[in-house]
């Protein structure tokens, strides 16, 4: 049986989760308030700490789902993604609207990635 291994664990979810090679992040917002681009920047600096915490980086990462409270918000999104992304090593991307825990999150973000 392989090993799993979590990063900060909390009583309903940790931070992270990696198996077989595999860094799993749990969702991560901003705080609340800010824009949608400051948002996102503190989200992306979170994932960042936490990729190193697991031993990757954003240059390993497989997927990213992100969610927005409001899709009109998304190329405010995209100006600071494509700013962070590691050139030539985009992962498989995908993004929605929804509502999120509370109205003051425009953002949330999920990414996974190999060690």
């Amino acid at each position: 049986m392989s090993e799993i291994r979590r990063i900060n664990p909390g009583p309903r979810m940790s931070q992270a989760v990696i198996h077989n090679g595999v860094a799993w992040l749990a969702g991560q917002v901003g705080a609340p308030g800010g824009t949608v681009a400051e948002q996102t920047a503190a989200i992306l600096a979170t994932i960042d700490g936490l990729l190193a915490e697991c031993g990757t980086d954003k240059s390993r990462i497989l997927t990213a789902q992100i969610w927005l409270a409001d899709m009109d918000r998304f190329n405010e999104m995209n100006a600071v993604w494509d700013a962070w992304v590691a050139p030539g090593n985009a992962p498989a991307r995908w993004t929605g609207e929804a509502r999120l825990a509370t109205p003051d999150y425009k953002v949330e973000i999920i990414v996974a990635a190999a060690l």
